[in-house]
């Protein structure tokens, strides 16, 4: 009875081996071969798979590296074909110009003839004359007197000049703005020798007017050419 379970027992073991080694898989016996191809098939994405070596034990960890979104691309600007507007046109203005400076008669004639212009194109200001002061040598007794005091002082080496219709006979060494000039320019004269020189004031304060266009254009200073005789030989010349 043992011999016949220890000869069952071999053959089992002789069975079981032959199955296991797939010696029996020709007729259909034997277990399902596990190999990696078949396994790669059951993936999903086979191709993507990828092998990467261990790191060293004592590096740090490879980054992971993320793939940044794309950024939008903006729509071009919508381009207008409309022509541009045109620059504005320079101003045709004409030139300011002015004459003067007259007295209160001097203005009347000036006055009057400018009444001829077109309206609007012209206007009288008044402006403020400031006094001036003068180094005078007079009056002398007459015209041989006063030539006579011009050779003196041109041999002293200073220049003189006619006083105007007040102060006549006489000469005129300077005018001033104010008198303190006026002072200092007589104590140089006194030092080259001149003696009967003094200082006084010509003109004081005094209103005086200005003829203006403002806007004289090519017309209207031809027909301005006409005022010339009024003008007391003063010409229209650009605003200051």
């Amino acid at each position: 009875m043992i011999g016949r379970l220890v000869v069952l027992l071999l053959a089992a073991n002789l069975v079981w081996a032959a199955w296991s080694q797939g010696w029996l898989r020709s007729v259909g016996l034997g277990p399902a071969q596990q190999a990696e191809p078949e396994r790669l098939e059951r993936q999903v994405r086979p191709e993507s798979l990828r092998i990467q070596p261990l790191p060293d034990a004592g590096a740090a960890p490879a980054p992971v590296a993320r793939a940044e979104p794309a950024a939008p691309r903006r729509a071009p600007e919508p381009t207008s074909s409309a022509p541009e507007a045109p620059a504005p046109a320079a101003s045709a203005a004409g030139t300011c110009l002015q004459a003067g400076v007259f007295d209160d008669k001097q203005i009347e004639p000036v006055r009057r003839a400018a009444a001829e212009l077109p309206a609007g194109s012209w206007r009288i200001d008044q402006v403020s004359l400031p006094g001036r002061w003068m180094v005078y040598v007079g009056k002398l007794a007459d015209a041989e007197a006063v030539r006579a005091k011009r050779a003196e002082l041109r041999e002293l080496g200073v220049d003189t000049d006619r006083p105007g219709a007040a102060l006549e006979p006489g000469l005129s060494l300077g005018r001033f703005a104010n008198e303190e000039s006026a002072d200092r320019a007589l104590a140089d004269l006194a030092r080259k020798g001149v003696r009967s020189a003094r200082v006084v004031q010509e003109r004081r304060d005094t209103p005086a007017y200005l003829l203006r266009l403002p806007a004289a254009d090519a017309a209207l200073r031809q027909q301005a050419a006409g005022l010339r005789g009024a003008l007391a030989g003063k010409e229209l010349r650009p605003c200051e």
